[in-house]
């Protein structure tokens, strides 16, 4: 089976027929950089992550593009309260954006275009929008004229025009035809940063920078859209409603991923329940939180506990001890090995990572017992397998990424690490277990965890 995905546009699975065959654009809606991000920010880019991988590995060209909205109203809110300019702000939490989407194993985007930076696409999209009478300007603004689309708009959210909420994105609404009408430029104000247009100064509105974005980079047409799936309604559709009505085939196919939650609510900066990245990857390590995210369907809401992210930590743990035992065996890896069908057709049915991972664990389980036995031939088939499927979900444990090899400090770590093992077991080998005792709690003290197999001693970094 090729890869069937669930379209968000058609509320069914349908299969992925690229716009140029052999290759796939992706565009996913990035952050908007008002505030660090917590673990539902960082959700979407390990479960898009996933998608990008498994399209590599099933041959496709594959463009990434994730913008970063870096002019705003809550990043002007933000910078405002704290006395900074607006990009300080911006700047300050696009990086701590892309540390998170480092530190758990994203890969880095194709093109990550900022929406300051494409100021004239905007324009030129503006301009297509009045020209065909889709688009007005009023008192500083422009706005995009609902009406006009009416016969359409509401399709990607399954709502009626009449049954819809006034915009509410403007402190003004009588500059619009209609209250649900929405801005697409935003007129200047004191103390905000404006960019010259024909209709006068000001910024953008959310929704035109990802359309100007998108087709910039992946075409008038292109693949994959997606985002959480709190963006169908206003972002997504708007998005839609400015680019056909320009003329844009834009996506072909919607993709939504669940939210995290905290008991009932959305993880949001503004309930306080946030789960920063930083706090998270001190009560678990960067690749266990990666699998906690990963478990789940994409589609499916988490709602969040310590005793689920434990568990996850601990089934990670378990794939990762079968790997680092049969590594000891096995020293040759086929990294062109096939994947086991069951796996494939696990992430062919709408990304199904639940079920890959179960086929993960009951490979793991086929190797330990290969390994009670001593069977290398079928240990060497097992880990070949296990490492190719991790690979894909981005959780092998002995790829870079996850050693530290990237790391330029890693040669240096690696070789302090050595010395103090030698000496280890040379107190052990002259019975000075006291000795031997300290350099191993030293050795925890700074982060490295010792432990002792019929190979020798095994470490590995834990913090």
């Amino acid at each position: 089976m090729s890869l069937h995905i669930h379209d968000t546009s058609s509320r069914a699975i349908r299969e992925f027929v690229p716009v140029e065959a052999g290759r796939a654009s992706i565009y996913l809606c990035g952050a908007t950089v008002q505030a660090p991000p917590h673990i539902g920010h960082i959700r979407s880019g390990v479960n898009f992550d996933v998608l990008r991988r498994w399209l590599a590995r099933s041959g496709y060209d594959v463009t990434f593009c994730r913008n970063v909205t870096d002019i705003d109203d809550k990043i002007i809110r933000v910078a405002a309260e704290e006395g900074v300019p607006w990009f300080v702000v911006a700047e300050r939490n696009q990086r701590a954006f892309t540390w998170a989407y480092d530190t758990l194993g994203c890969l880095p985007p194709t093109v990550e275009p900022r929406a300051t930076g494409h100021v004239p696409e905007m324009i030129t999209l503006m301009e297509r929008l009045i020209a065909r009478g889709h688009a007005y300007a009023s008192g500083g603004d422009v706005y995009f004229d609902v009406q006009s689309y009416a016969d359409r708009y509401g399709a990607l959210s399954n709502q009626k025009l009449e049954n819809m909420r006034a915009a509410a994105d403007t402190d003004d609404e009588s500059c619009k035809r209609d209250p649900r009408d929405f801005a697409l430029w935003k007129g200047e104000k004191p103390g905000e940063p404006t960019w010259p247009t024909p209709w006068g100064p000001g910024r953008p509105g959310w929704h035109l920078e990802c359309s100007a974005m998108a087709t910039k980079y992946l075409g008038p047409t292109f693949d994959i859209h997606g985002g959480g799936i709190d963006l169908i309604f206003p972002h997504h559709e708007n998005e839609i409603a400015q680019s056909q009505a320009a003329g844009d085939g834009f996506a072909r196919y919607w993709m939504h991923n669940g939210l995290v939650k905290i008991g009932a609510e959305k993880m949001s900066k503004s309930l306080g329940n946030s789960l920063l990245i930083p706090e998270m990857v001190q009560k678990v390590r960067p690749v266990e939180l990666r699998y906690y995210l990963a478990v789940p369907h994409y589609r499916s809401p988490i709602e969040y506990s310590e005793e689920a992210l434990m568990e996850a930590a601990a089934a990670y743990q378990r794939i990762e001890g079968f790997v680092t035992r049969a590594a000891e065996v096995i020293h040759d890896v086929d990294a062109d090995a096939p994947l086991p069908q069951a796996f494939v057709d696990a992430l062919n049915d709408d990304l199904g990572t639940p079920q890959a991972l179960a086929v993960v664990h009951e490979v793991v389980r086929e190797g330990n017992v290969a390994l009670s036995r001593g069977d290398k031939e079928a240990v060497a088939r097992l880990l070949a397998e296990t490492q190719n499927m991790l690979d894909v979900l981005g959780l092998d444990p002995r790829s870079p990424q996850w050693r530290g090899a990237g790391s330029d400090l890693s040669p240096v770590v690696d070789a302090l690490v050595a010395v103090a093992l030698e000496q280890r077991k040379a107190a052990r080998e002259r019975k000075d277990y006291a000795a031997a005792d300290a350099i191993r709690n030293q050795l925890t003290a700074a982060g490295i965890t010792v432990e002792d197999t019929p190979h020798g001693a095994r470490w590995e970094l834990t913090r």
